[in-house]
């Protein structure tokens, strides 16, 4: 039974929904090369099956909770998705590309900009835009680094321990968390700056009703 509630929509983005689509796609294509031939997309020791397994989760994970609880009542949140889905998308990109090896400080990068973007689109997904400073803040840093430090022992336990990286890890890790946390805090100003203008306010219309 639907509950009593007026639904919530409003004009999907068309270029936005475009992006999500394509990024997914092309996600899923190069995961699967990566499995079949993990020596072409540069994956070789790089835990591909892993990926392989937790990137199409995560990637689909806000479709299959907006599809089973909130499609009857509000338009699907496009940008939080696709924000999500590029933390996966730039991930397997950069391995196909060879960018982690092949340019020193790329890895640094994706640390700083991903835990920001996955950070960005759970404030999205589950904050009210005239939500204070403090607590978006606390929320990002909670998600961030929940996020950061299960990525650091999944990287470690994956390849990191059987390599000869093993030796740089703990100074690595540490960077590695210190530029995913001020990530998180920019892409944390970021959204405030954007819900005090005015702006990403329709982007999560299954809070609307609670505003």
């Amino acid at each position: 039974m639907v509950d009593a509630v007026a639904a919530t929509r409003y004009p999907t983005p068309q270029v936005l929904r475009a992006v999500n689509v394509t990024a997914k796609a092309s996600l899923l294509l190069m995961l699967a090369t990566a499995v079949i031939y993990p020596e072409i997309g540069n994956m070789e020791d790089k835990a591909a099956g892993l990926r392989a397994v937790g990137y199409p989760m995560l990637a689909f994970t806000v479709p299959a909770i907006w599809y089973a609880f909130w499609r009857e009542r509000a338009s699907f949140p496009w940008l939080a998705d696709t924000l999500i889905t590029l933390t996966c998308f730039t991930d397997i990109l950069g391995n196909r590309m060879d960018l982690y090896d092949s340019i020193y400080w790329f890895d640094d990068w994706m640390h700083f900009i991903n835990l920001g973007i996955l950070a960005a689109a759970f404030i999205l997904l589950t904050m009210a835009p005239t939500t204070q400073f403090w607590p978006i803040l606390e929320r990002g840093l909670a998600v961030g680094g929940t996020a950061a430090i299960l990525w650091e022992i999944a990287e470690y336990y994956a390849f990191i321990a059987t390599s000869s990286e093993r030796r740089g890890a703990y100074r690595d890790t540490l960077g590695d968390l210190g530029l995913g946390m001020i990530g998180v805090v920019l892409a944390v100003v970021i959204i405030h700056s954007c819900w005090r203008q005015g702006y990403l306010r329709t982007v999560s219309p299954q809070l609307t009703n609670s505003m």
